[in-house]
């Protein structure tokens, strides 16, 4: 007993030491390419008009900042990302769960959700312009669009990968569609749902993004916007790299409920 005590407690060890090489490792790639660009930038080696070096976009975020708008920029994006976010998820889920509810309709369906699938849906933009308005209901939309056929193809695909026997033993004790749902359907199918949350994260980026070259008046794809056209490159990249930042959080938050999900089922 003590032996296999030992034996866990130098796995459970290995795997802290080796987590933290990786996070190290992460963090001195950051430094190194940072740096290099700096240095790049500073011999000429490359155009820093064009690239912008990181001294650059700090003097730009720190100019943005003084002027009292840049958290204003970030909290409009970041708005418009998680009102996207959220109803593409929700509102796919539960597509997805009517059409796995009715097989009639999802065979129906199924050539339409690849077309719009394939639709590049930044077309519609200007028709979505003038349906909802010029502004963020407009961008909100743009996401939703973005994200939504992706969310519903992917979870209707693991619902379907459920093992049909299982479902055949739960309706041979009476289980109703609803039962069968929420028992087997949903719980088999969580690794899908978390991967839906993970692909829609960028998604949701993607779309606020486009939709705020278009109509914006505010946030971060404004910011890019307005400064190329005035050939402000830093306070374009600096946005770039804001936006970065903002999606890893993003995307780290789904990580983590990633975690409790599948801790709380083990």
């Amino acid at each position: 007993m003590l032996i296999e005590s030992g034996e866990q407690k130098k796995y459970i060890k290995d795997v802290k030491r080796r987590k933290h090489i990786i996070i190290f490792t992460r963090i001195i790639i950051l430094i190194t390419f940072f740096s290099l660009w700096e240095i790049a930038g500073r011999l000429q080696w490359i155009d820093s008009f064009l690239t912008s070096t990181p001294s650059k976009m700090f003097t730009s975020f720190i100019q943005v900042y003084n002027e009292g708008t840049l958290l204003t920029h970030i909290s409009v994006t970041c708005f418009e990302t998680i009102a996207g976010f959220l109803l593409g998820t929700i509102l796919g889920a539960l597509i997805a769960v009517l059409l796995w509810w009715s097989d009639f309709v999802s065979k129906v369906l199924d050539p339409y959700l690849i077309v719009l699938n394939a639709l590049p849906k930044v077309a519609l933009a200007p028709i979505i312009i003038f349906w909802v308005g010029n502004g963020i209901k407009a961008i909100i939309v743009i996401a939703l669009l973005i994200s939504i056929v992706v969310t519903i193809i992917s979870i209707l695909g693991g619902f379907r990968e459920v093992d049909e026997d299982k479902i055949k033993l739960l309706k041979t004790f009476g289980a109703s569609k609803l039962q069968i749902l929420n028992t087997l359907i949903i719980p088999a199918s969580i690794p899908t749902l978390i991967s839906a949350l993970k692909i829609n994260v960028g998604l949701s980026w993607v779309g606020v993004i486009m939709g705020e070259f278009l109509v914006a008046k505010e946030g971060l794809g404004f910011l890019i916007i307005y400064g190329g056209q005035v050939s402000e490159l830093d306070m374009v990249m600096m946005s770039i790299v804001i936006l970065a930042i903002l999606a890893y959080l993003m995307y780290e938050v789904v990580a983590f409920i990633e975690r409790k999900v599948v801790f709380k089922n083990k």
